[in-house]
Formats: structure tokens, sequence, C-alpha cells
């Protein structure tokens, strides 16, 4: 089963902000700047913990990974936007026609 995460970070460094962009663009959707929605299996996330881990100064930087849920269910309503709505690529408007 897959859960849905919010990540983000904070990284000091531009070349660490690019190599973790590069690797954050691999598991999941772009949603605001150093903000990712990524759904994720378990051991998914232990590969991404892993790689980043590998990446950041853990002196410096900071990574900070939320569940909201199975992908298939609650973490799918649990993000709410205001103002321009945030879309991942591929994703379409939904239109309602009365």
């Amino acid at each position: 089963m897959r859960s849905r995460y919010i990540i983000s970070y904070d990284v000091s460094d531009a070349r660490r902000l690019r190599l973790v962009y590069r690797k954050m663009c691999g598991y999941g959707d772009p949603l605001h700047y150093s903000v990712f929605r990524c759904d994720l299996s378990a051991s998914d996330k232990i590969i991404l913990v892993d790689e980043l881990s590998g990446l950041i100064d853990h002196r410096e930087d900071r990574i900070m990974i939320i569940d909201i849920g199975p992908a298939d269910g609650r973490g799918r309503e649990c993000v709410e936007t205001l103002g321009r709505p945030s879309r991942t690529p591929g994703e379409r408007p939904l239109a309602v026609i009365v």
C-alpha cells in the first residue's frame, strides 16, 4: 500500500539544493518551492530517506516528511489550497456543467 507524503526541504547550499530537487522529481510532484507530494510504498520511503540523507549536510539543511495517509484514501483529499490551485503534471482541471 502506498501512502501520500508531503515533503519539504530547506537546503542552504545551491549545489545541494539542485541535487535534492532532482532527486525529489524522481519520487513525486512539485507543489510549491521546495515542497513535493509523493505517493510512496514503505520501501520507497526508506530508499528516498537514505538517498536524501546522503545529499544534505545534516548540520545545515533540513528535510521534513509528513505522512498524510493512504494515497487512495484520506491522503488524496487532505491538502487544501487557497488562491491559484496547484496542479501536478498530467492532472486536468475539473469542469462542472449544469
